[in-house]
């Protein structure tokens, strides 16, 4: 009788995103903000997935759809967030299910954001850049996701439903401008305006502008100056000043001082 060998696994292999991290981006984010060690660089903590029912949260059935939908879409089973309390107006019971959740962290968490930047965020419609404003000044970024269908693994032609997600990327940043440029170095295509810090750039730019101009005019001044001196090298004579206006403005001055001498006598 043979003895059966259990097929061997192979390890899953590592998050590409992860790898550039530490390899490209946590060296130039030391480099530009000057830390002392390498620790002290912003780095991803997890990432939050949530995407709420609305109306649904009466229908059992797009209940559990929405719930296998996100399950898909992250990779991993979600939590059900349910009322806290009885809002009569919004028909809503407490302990009833208004959205799923879902927190991703580590390896999940890698694989995730690459999709999402590299695949999910091209195909948004009329897409014109991320809004570089929505830092919440702690360092940590939320988005919007209009439509599921963004992301290849759900079937178009079995969404009941165009559902939206909110999705919150928390990071170890102390400020939005260290955890704008840690997104903008993972590949976030953040638009142009309202970037955190853009004022302090643009007046550094200008500042330096500035400063290009007068050394560059102080430069021209001192290229003149070394030419003229160079022709009055060459041709001494052509900047000699005549020795007859010399003269003349000698004779010229004691002129006037006799002539007030005249016109005294004369009124005597």
């Amino acid at each position: 009788m043979e003895a059966t060998v259990a097929p061997t696994q192979q390890a899953a292999p590592p998050p590409r995103l992860r790898d550039r991290y530490e390899q490209e981006i946590l060296p130039a984010l030391t480099k530009k903000f000057g830390y002392s060690t390498p620790m002290e660089a912003p780095r991803l903590e997890k990432i939050t997935l949530n995407m709420g029912l609305g109306t649904e949260k009466q229908d059992k059935r797009s209940f559990e759809a929405a719930q296998q939908q996100l399950a898909i879409i992250a990779g991993q089973h979600p939590n059900v967030r349910r009322a806290r309390k009885s809002v009569a107006s919004f028909k809503l019971r407490e302990g009833m299910p208004v959205g799923v959740s879902v927190t991703l962290r580590r390896a999940r968490m890698w694989e995730f954001l690459d999709r999402l930047i590299s695949i999910a965020v091209p195909r948004i419609r009329d897409f014109r850049g991320l809004n570089p404003r929505s830092f919440d000044g702690r360092g940590n970024y939320s988005m919007g996701v209009k439509e599921q269908l963004i992301f290849p693994e759900i079937d178009y032609d079995s969404v009941d439903v165009v559902r939206g997600l909110d999705v919150t990327i928390t990071t170890s940043a102390k400020t939005d401008v260290e955890a704008f440029e840690l997104l903008l170095g993972l590949g976030f295509p953040f638009a142009q305006e309202g970037r955190p810090g853009q004022a302090e750039r643009e007046a550094k730019e200008k500042e330096a502008e500035e400063e290009q101009l007068k050394e560059e005019a102080r430069q021209k001044a001192e290229i003149e100056q070394a030419a003229l001196e160079q022709l009055k090298e060459e041709n001494p004579e052509a900047y000699a000043k005549p020795e007859g206006e010399d003269e003349g403005a000698a004779e010229g001055g004691d002129g006037e001082a006799e002539k007030p001498a005249e016109e005294s006598s004369n009124d005597g």
